[in-house]
């Protein structure tokens, strides 16, 4: 089968288009026949340092979330899932592939009428934004700011904050971001590259009582700073390399709570479930903003890498 494979960590050139023996589902396991890869920040950084929560030995074929059609069981599994739609993930690595085996209890049905590379795209980031807008208790009138809205996992948050009658301000780098917000329900769009991002911020909501901080660092720390009393902070995300480094004595001093939700893998994937759900009713869309062949693996991850994406990007298999 076709697969990219990464035998050293470095730029994104080395990601490397090659073959791999086909995998054999054994028992209890299932065989995916892979439509679509999804790649999210935190495999870029895997291949440039190795950094990661699961890092496997090289050489490897990365990725950790794939969406296909259920090929063939192994034993002791129902031979009715062949043919099935599904999303799933494959314990760390062995998605930028055509196949992967994985436990036959992993993958989560795609619902009907939900598109598969809708369904692959929202396998991490929906079930992460759920989590967090569930967590931060969102509020009818509540002034909600998301750090790099235009992402994958803020581009959601910004939705789900809209439908929850919040007042939502958008955070993204570039003209081309900021210009996608407003169409997700943002009642207003910043570009953080702008020096007097916050005092804008300020002028729109006086302060805000939500932070979803998906970018760390010096944005997250001048976003902290904009919290009422009594407000919420969440981070999803390190865009700018670091974390935003706030510790919890001062987040006392100002009233303001830092909120770290630990999920359990049931939880996770009752998250995952339903963010399909919503899609699949129309109530939560992913944006996928760029999509490349397997073989173009390292265009991808150079993409991401020049922050030069909006939403999902994909890597189309089949």
């Amino acid at each position: 089968m076709r697969a990219v494979w990464l035998s050293e960590f470095g730029g994104p050139e080395v990601l490397v288009p090659g073959t791999a023996a086909d995998p054999v589902p054994g028992t209890g396991q299932v065989l995916i026949d892979v439509v679509h890869a999804n790649i999210t920040f935190v495999e870029t950084q895997f291949r440039a340092t190795g950094f990661g929560p699961s890092a496997a030995p090289l050489p490897v074929i990365p990725g950790n979330g794939v969406g296909g059609l259920i090929g063939a069981v192994g034993a002791d599994v129902d031979p009715g899932l062949v043919g099935r739609r599904v999303v799933s993930g494959t314990g760390g690595s062995g998605a930028y592939a055509e196949r992967v085996v994985v436990d036959a209890a992993t993958p989560v049905a795609v619902p009907d009428g939900l598109p598969l590379d809708q369904a692959v795209a929202l396998l991490a980031d929906g079930r992460t934004a759920l989590m967090l807008a569930d967590a931060a208790g969102l509020r009818p009138g509540d002034r909600v700011l998301v750090e790099a809205a235009a992402g994958g996992v803020g581009s959601l948050l910004v939705q789900l904050a809209a439908r929850a009658d919040t007042r939502v301000v958008g955070l993204a780098g570039g003209t081309r971001k900021t210009a996608l917000l407003p169409e997700l329900g943002a009642r207003l769009a910043v570009d953080y590259r702008e020096p007097d991002w916050a005092r804008r911020v300020r002028s729109a909501l006086g302060a805000v009582d939500v932070v979803f901080d998906g970018v760390g660092g010096a944005i997250g720390r001048t976003a902290f700073e904009l919290l009422d009393p009594g407000g919420r902070m969440l981070s999803f995300g390190l865009a700018s390399g670091e974390w935003a480094d706030i510790g919890a004595e001062a987040a006392a001093e100002r009233g303001v709570t830092l909120i770290r939700p630990a999920p359990t893998p049931a939880q996770l994937r009752a998250y995952t479930e339903r963010a399909l759900a919503e899609a699949a009713a129309g109530r939560l869309r992913a944006v996928i903003g760029q999509r490349f062949p397997l073989d173009r693996a390292a265009d991808a991850h150079a993409a991401i890498g020049a922050r030069a994406t909006v939403g999902k990007t994909l890597l189309d298999v089949r």
